[in-house]
C-alpha cells in the first residue's frame, strides 16, 4: 500500500512502505477506533480522494469490525451530509479543509458523528476533529490494556458481516446505499488471484476513486496477490506518474457501451511473453510505492 501525499507531516513524497509498516499503522488506527467505542458493523465514513491514508483508514475500519461508508470528494456538502447521516456514521475520516467544511456546515444534520479524523494535521482542533496520529495514540493506549484486541476482533468477523456501504450517484433521487459484505471483497480478490495473471512481482498504479466499487476490488486484489501499489488519485498527473512508476498494470474505467472494450478499460497491462512463477517467499519486501 502506499502514497503519502506532500503536505502530510509524517512522510516524504515517493516513500515506500513495507507490508509490516502498513500493517502496524493499520493495527494502531483500528485499536484507536475500538478505543473510541466503535462496535461491529457500525459505519465509519471516508470523504477523500484516492491516497495512501484512504487505504489505511479503510483497512483500519474493517480490522475494527466496522463498515466503511464511502463518499466521493466531489460530492456536495448537502449530499455528503445526507450519506453520512443516512448511514448513521459515528466517525468520519476527511482528507482536508474542503471535506471538513462539508461536515461543519451541516453539523446539525449529523448528530451521530462523534469524531472526525483528518488526514491534514492543520485542520484538527483536538476535540471534534483529531489527527491520524492522535487516533493511533489512542490505539496505543487501548493495545496496552488489551494486547490481543485486534486479533480477537478480526477473528469474530463473519463472511456475512457488513464491510462497506457504497452510495449511488443520486441522479434519480436521493443516493441509496449498497451493502457489500466481507465475503464479497474476499471473493473478488481470490477470483482474480485464481486467474494467475497477477503476482507478487507486479506493480500496480492506482488512481481510480476508492469510493467506487472497482477501486475496492483493486485493493482486495492487492491483498490477495501481494503485489506493490503506487497510489496517486490526481487524474491530471496520471501520464507523468506512469512514466515515473512504470507499472506492470493499472485499472481503468471503460467509457461508452459496456458491450465494447475501449482504450482505458480495465485491467490495462503490457503483454508478457510467458507466465512467471509465483514467489514462494510470501509477501514481497515492499508492499507499496508512492508517487506524490
Amino acid at each position: 500500500m502506499t502514497t503519502r501525499p506532500s503536505g502530510s507531516r509524517s512522510a516524504t513524497p515517493g516513500e515506500s512502505v513495507t507490508w509490516n509498516q502498513a500493517g502496524t499503522r493499520v493495527r494502531r488506527l483500528a485499536a484507536g477506533l475500538l478505543a473510541l467505542g466503535l462496535e461491529r458493523e457500525q459505519r465509519v465514513g471516508i470523504a477523500s480522494s484516492t491516497r495512501y491514508e484512504w487505504v489505511l483508514a479503510d483497512l483500519a475500519i474493517m480490522c475494527a469490525a466496522g463498515a466503511t461508508t464511502t463518499v466521493y470528494p466531489t460530492t456536495g456538502g448537502e449530499d455528503t451530509a445526507y450519506i453520512l447521516g443516512d448511514s448513521d456514521c459515528r466517525f468520519v475520516f476527511v482528507e482536508d479543509a474542503t471535506q471538513l467544511e462539508k461536515l461543519r456546515s451541516h453539523r446539525d444534520e449529523l448528530p451521530a458523528v462523534e469524531r472526525v479524523i483528518t488526514f491534514d494535521d492543520a485542520t484538527a482542533d483536538g476535540e471534534w476533529v483529531i489527527t491520524m496520529d492522535a487516533l493511533a495514540e489512542l490505539g496505543d493506549g487501548h493495545l496496552a490494556d488489551h494486547p490481543d484486541a485486534i486479533e480477537t476482533t478480526t477473528k469474530e468477523i463473519q463472511p456475512d458481516h457488513l464491510a462497506t456501504l457504497i452510495y449511488t450517484s443520486g441522479t434519480t433521487g436521493r443516493p441509496k446505499g449498497v451493502r457489500t459484505l466481507h465475503r464479497a471483497w474476499v471473493f473478488e480478490g481470490e477470483a482474480i488471484k485464481a486467474q494467475d495473471i497477477l503476482h507478487e512481482d507486479d506493480l500496480q498504479f492506482l488512481w481510480l476513486p476508492m469510493a467506487h466499487s472497482f477501486g475496492k476490488v483493486l485493493l482486495s486484489t492487492q491483498l490477495a496477490c501481494g503485489f506493490a501499489t503506487a497510489i496517486d488519485g490526481r487524474v491530471d498527473r496520471i501520464v507523468d506518474n506512469l512514466g515515473v512508476v512504470k507499472p506492470t498494470f493499472m485499472g481503468g474505467s471503460a467509457a461508452g457501451s459496456s458491450r465494447r472494450r475501449t482504450p482505458g478499460s480495465s485491467p490495462c497491462r503490457p503483454p508478457r511473453a510467458a507466465p512467471r512463477r509465483r514467489s514462494s517467499s510470501g509477501r514481497s519486501p515492499s508492499a507499496s510505492r508512492s508517487t506524490r
